[in-house]
């Protein structure tokens, strides 16, 4: 998603206690809250994701527009580090960046305090794709794909520096901003420009097909076609702007669940590494 262009000046204040210890795969059972501490608060408080909501500040559609998450008290958090991966049941967050049937290129900002969500620019320009994206489209909070680390399966290509992204094919229309529960179906490894960006396929908890997907196969049954729209959909997004088409690894197709947890489970000890500065942050934000 974005590239990062500032530091934060704030980075090393960010946590009492790391959320990500509480989702190595030793723990006993997934955390679906995480303490922080914020410059200006007094006591550490506790997260809780039913009660994150987004924030506008700024008119859609310019520059400055930016989509906080806010917690319960109306204080700030980062929808890519407060934010616990993981839901409980086996199931993820998963927050928003571009609603089903819009086309405005959102994205967190990952350079910015509290990495809110904004519209990405190109020249000063404000980025939309050429046509509607089909489904909501966002991240998964606490991963994060390592520019440093070849992987082995997908050519050697080394990740695009950002948080995984997530294609949720449920039927209902999500905000910007939103945290939905979801449960990943299988992964699709994007290659963008030499990059590997990994897009996992998933469905909201919410939606009325939810029990009858749990692995890839279920997707081709009740959502028949859907993984060759996505696939097709990002192969082909760029051509428009007289770019090259992107490519896909492991043979072109999508994985099962099981290797799609794999991904999750790497990206997120990759996160692990970043916020407890094992990996240099470059000009990312950690605040």
């Amino acid at each position: 998603m974005a590239t990062a262009v500032t530091a934060s000046a704030t980075a090393a204040t960010r946590f009492t206690r790391l959320a990500g210890v509480a989702l190595r795969r030793s723990s006993c059972r997934p955390r679906t809250a995480v303490r922080f501490q914020r410059p200006g608060l007094t006591t550490t408080a506790l997260l809780r994701p039913t009660e994150l909501k987004p924030k506008d500040q700024g008119q859609p559609e310019t520059l400055d527009y930016r989509v906080f998450l806010v917690d319960g008290a109306d204080r700030k958090v980062s929808p890519w580090h407060d934010v616990p991966l993981r839901a409980g049941d086996g199931a993820f967050h998963f927050i928003v960046e571009i609603p089903k049937e819009s086309s405005a290129k959102m994205e967190v900002a990952t350079d910015e305090a509290y990495t809110p969500i904004k519209q990405d620019t190109k020249k000063g320009n404000l980025r939309y794709y050429p046509y509607n994206i089909n489904w909501n489209y966002g991240l998964l909070p606490q991963t994060w794909e390592d520019p440093t680390a070849a992987n082995a399966d997908v050519e050697g290509a080394l990740g695009d520096n950002d948080p995984v992204d997530v294609v949720e094919i449920g039927e209902r229309r999500a905000n910007i901003g939103d945290v939905l529960r979801v449960k990943p179906l299988a992964a699709l490894a994007m290659i963008d420009e030499g990059e590997l960006d990994w897009k996992i396929v998933a469905i909201s908890l919410d939606d009325p097909k939810a029990s009858l997907v749990n692995d890839v196969d279920d997707v081709e049954e009740h959502f028949p076609g859907t993984l060759t729209a996505i696939r097709d959909w990002f192969r082909d997004y760029k051509i428009p702007d007289g770019k090259p088409a992107n490519r896909f690894g492991l043979g072109n197709k999508p994985t099962s669940k099981e290797y799609a947890l794999k991904v999750i489970e790497e990206t997120n000890e990759s996160w692990e590494k970043l916020v407890k500065r094992k990996i240099p942050a470059g000009e990312l934000s950690l605040a």
